[in-house]
């Protein structure tokens, strides 16, 4: 073989695996930018916040763009994103988004200030106080509407969480895989805890791994048995532990806290029924008891 040939392959077989290259990093830039895009669509699903008409849109933004930026500008600077954490605990309600909680804050802001300066327009100094009072409870009421229902959805995981380890753990100890079982509790159970489950599943189908899905599931929600679980699993799977044993061990010990809840919520009965018979029952019984004799002291001291 001549050398201009041996050239004109050697450049060739570069060329070549420089193209090959070139491919395989367009293709990986390609596939991350799908799972991202089919990440996004996951986030608009479950914070199905899109209107359906877009005149209805174009007008609500108008209108509530300037008290947008009324609730943005007396927020601190990372209250948008604080805004969506709180949103994925509370379940991403339909129609909630961090742009109408702002929106809220700043009509309730001034809404309220408004009406608390009317309730008392003859007063200035009163009036300027029941402003206050009103803007300032108008501005943290959706702030105390987001949290209360981030609190009735915990709950709602917290006490579904032991019944549906228990599913998992029989469907994995059947011989289903944990995507599979997952699959079944998230098509059997209902509430919170199985639409997390299913969004699990959907985000490993569109290409996250299972502990990036299972931590995404962790960090919505502030239960502590169901950290502790997503922590079991990861480290499982890290370590090459079969999850039966691992799903076994955890819903055993579910069950145990569940126990321990339960007791402890009856132990605090007899301290909560205290205020209601103090307030209660003993002023009546007072009057029961010492009111004849009080009659009588009366009659006899004031009878002449």
């Amino acid at each position: 073989m001549s050398p201009t040939m041996l050239l004109a392959f050697g450049l060739t077989a570069i060329g070549l695996a420089i193209a090959l290259l070139a491919w395989v990093m367009l293709s990986a830039r390609v596939h991350q930018r799908a799972v991202a895009q089919a990440l996004s669509n996951i986030e608009t699903v479950y914070s199905a916040h899109v209107l359906q008409d877009p005149a209805a849109a174009d007008s609500f933004a108008a209108l509530s763009g300037q008290l947008r930026q009324l609730g943005l500008r007396l927020s601190p600077p990372a209250l948008r994103s604080s805004l969506q954490h709180r949103l994925d605990i509370a379940g991403n309600p339909p129609r909630w988004t961090a742009d109408r909680i702002l929106a809220l804050k700043g009509l309730g802001l001034l809404g309220l200030a408004m009406l608390g300066a009317i309730y008392e327009l003859h007063h200035l100094a009163l009036a300027i106080v029941c402003a206050g009072l009103g803007g300032a409870v108008g501005f943290f009421l959706p702030d105390l509407m987001l949290y209360n229902a981030g609190l009735k959805r915990q709950a709602k995981i917290q006490m579904a969480l032991p019944d549906t380890l228990d599913m998992l753990t029989v469907c994995v100890e059947a011989g289903l895989g944990f995507d599979a079982a997952l699959m079944q509790v998230a098509r059997n159970a209902s509430g919170p805890l199985a639409a997390e489950f299913a969004r699990v599943l959907q985000e490993t189908q569109i290409g996250n791994t299972r502990s990036q899905a299972l931590r995404g599931m962790s960090d919505r929600t502030t239960v502590r048995e169901l950290r502790a679980f997503v922590t079991a699993l990861v480290q499982a799977g890290e370590l090459g532990i079969p999850v039966a044993g691992v799903l076994r061990e955890q819903a055993r010990e579910m069950r145990l806290r569940r126990r321990q809840r339960a007791e402890a919520m009856a132990q605090k009965v007899a301290v909560k029924i205290c205020f209601p018979l103090v307030a209660c029952l003993f002023p009546a019984l007072f009057v029961i008891v010492i009111g004849p004799g009080a009659i009588n002291i009366m009659h006899a001291l004031f009878a002449r």
